[in-house]
């Protein structure tokens, strides 16, 4: 996949999923989960989701991951409604361990840096 069309691939799924997660589950376990980040494999038929769980309790960090697995297939068919995609990847939930220690800046500092030119390129001003 094209870097520009996978970048925007990666924040759509991001996004989507933060709100489904935040505002469409039931489920207790996932109360005050955000997602940080989703890696996409090269042939987007995988993808490492990185949430936030609130709280440093290993064990509601563990039950939040075994929550958001359980509910994959329901993730999966929202996300076809919604981003109108003809494959949505395989998810594998780990928590962002980042997240507790300011994952949210470093989140930032990197969607700045990726904006920046590369080193030796020349910006067209």
């Amino acid at each position: 996949m094209e870097g520009h069309r996978a970048q925007r691939v990666i924040e759509a799924l991001r996004e989507e999923l933060d709100e489904l997660i935040g505002y469409e589950m039931a489920d207790p376990r996932v109360e005050g989960v955000s997602v940080t980040e989703v890696i996409l494999s090269p042939d987007s038929k995988k993808a490492v989701v990185r949430v936030a769980v609130p709280g440093n309790d290993e064990k509601k960090h563990r039950e939040a991951v075994e929550a958001l697995d359980h509910a994959k297939s329901f993730l999966k068919s929202e996300l076809l409604h919604r981003l109108q995609m003809f494959r949505v990847p395989e998810f594998k939930f780990e928590t962002d361990l980042n997240a507790a220690t300011g994952g949210k800046v470093d989140f930032l500092l990197r969607r700045i840096k990726r904006g920046r030119p590369r080193d030796g390129e020349q910006s067209a001003s």
